[in-house]
């Protein structure tokens, strides 16, 4: 089973696990057909390296309790607050305002002295390291990049002009034969006739000779 943590804080395998893990690298980068013995021995460091985490975090808890117990108890526990700092940063602990202080108020120390500019040197790289952590994610670069977009607008310096005035109607169209004069309602309609009216006296019918 891997150790939790090594020298810097990353986990430490022992030879057999370490052919495992080649193994696993090589059919990730190269895949093909596994054995049930691989499959097995894979499933077996996994969990093994689950388990090692899980003990990790329960060892840096108790690190990090006892820590603030030592700190508590300063000037008088400055030995042992000393050493335990160290393994604990070691184990990927970070500083945080009381140990600076603490450091501080022991900086007579060459060992407190030490410690003190590592962890403002940690304290630095930390804080350079959150605009990167707050900066906007891929997604919404990408939506600012479209065409129309915020990021049109502010690379503009203002939002976009609208129009403020109409736009002017076109001409009407021409008479396509300028030299025909339109006809008038008259002419197209023009008034009907009366019918003439009958005669006063019509001619009478001559009797059949």
């Amino acid at each position: 089973m891997p150790t939790p943590y090594g020298s810097r804080g990353g986990l430490a395998f022992g030879a057999e696990e370490l052919c495992v893990l080649r193994r696993a690298l090589d059919l990730a980068l190269n895949p093909s057909p596994v054995s049930a013995e691989d499959l097995q021995a894979c499933l077996r460091l996994a969990e093994s390296v689950d388990e090692a985490a899980r003990e990790g975090a329960r060892l840096r808890a108790f690190l990090v309790a006892d820590l603030a117990r030592y700190r508590a108890a300063l000037p008088g526990t400055a030995a042992g607050y000393l050493l335990l700092l160290e393994e604990t940063l070691g184990n990927g602990y970070r500083p945080n305002p009381d140990d600076l202080a603490a450091l501080r108020a022991l900086r007579g120390n060459t060992t407190a002295a030490r410690l003190l500019a590592h962890c403002r040197a940690l304290a630095e790289r930390d804080v350079r390291a959150r605009p990167a952590v707050r900066a906007l994610p891929s997604s919404r670069t990408r939506l600012l990049a479209l065409v129309g977009g915020l990021a049109s607008d502010e690379s503009a310096g203002k939002p976009a002009d609208r129009p403020t005035t109409r736009p002017q109607s076109s001409p009407p169209a021409k008479n396509p034969h300028p030299e025909r004069p339109i006809p008038t309602p008259g002419e197209v309609f023009p008034p009907k006739r009366k019918p003439a009216p009958p005669p006063a006296n019509p001619p009478q019918q001559l009797a059949a000779g």
